[in-house]
């Protein structure tokens, strides 16, 4: 049985999530901050339709990226040189949250609804969450957002608008986060479009292991910023 949190309700051990479907662990709560890092620190998160009840996931096994090993193909690094672009941090968290919320091709609906939308910006705010965007002529082309934990990232979702723009952002996003030392960022789930930037799946255990150690060190709780550097 999945058990149904209150506000006041801890999240259940890892190990009972169910393996079909994968990971789901609990059922209810709140979006409420405290809930939302209680969650992350705990390697949970939140995914659910707009109707439906607050469904709590922690997925065995875990999609991630380690800083070290991402991968830039020969045509990505020849995009990443020849394209004109200008990477800004947290300079439209709202425009990039819901460019992220549009409906895709063959996806009609959005799990980045209106409830998501107003937890993450209070995360925003908090210093917290972030976005990372590409910019063109002036205008917001792709990016992608997440939270901030300690030397722990979690990417939440992402978007283009022109080809490879969201790979731009993540491209950039990586090597900054090398810089600074963190050591993972959370993907959630396999995608082979993640795969092919050179994130793997780790068990559900390795995963919460290196969790507890990243997200205890100090939080970077400011506006980001990426200073310039090319990408070779």
């Amino acid at each position: 049985m999945i058990p149904w949190l209150s506000s006041e309700t801890p999240f259940p051990a890892l190990n009972t999530a169910l393996q079909a479907p994968n990971g789901l662990l609990a059922v209810g709560g709140d979006l409420s901050s405290r809930r939302l890092l209680e969650a992350y620190r705990l390697g949970i998160f939140p995914w659910f339709n707009e109707d439906d009840p607050i469904l709590w996931w922690s997925p065995d096994p875990r999609m991630v990226l380690f800083p070290g090993e991402l991968k830039i193909s020969r045509s990505l690094r020849k995009t990443l040189k020849n394209t004109d672009y200008e990477i800004r941090t947290d300079s439209a968290f709202l425009e990039v949250i819901n460019a992220c919320a549009a409906p895709r091709k063959g996806h009609p609906g959005t799990w980045i609804h209106e409830d998501m939308l107003l937890a993450y910006n209070a995360l925003h705010e908090m210093g917290l969450a972030h976005s990372i965007e590409v910019w063109m002529n002036g205008e917001l082309m792709g990016g992608l957002y997440g939270v901030s934990l300690g030397r722990m990232f979690f990417g939440e979702s992402m978007f283009s608008r022109v080809s490879n723009a969201s790979k731009i952002a993540l491209v950039h996003l990586v090597r900054q986060l090398e810089r600074w030392e963190f050591g993972m960022i959370d993907c959630q789930m396999k995608t082979a479009h993640l795969a092919s930037l050179g994130a793997r799946e780790i068990s559900r255990n390795e995963f919460s292991e290196k969790l507890k150690e990243l997200v205890n060190y100090p939080e970077r709780v400011e506006k980001w910023y990426f200073g310039y550097e090319s990408v070779e």
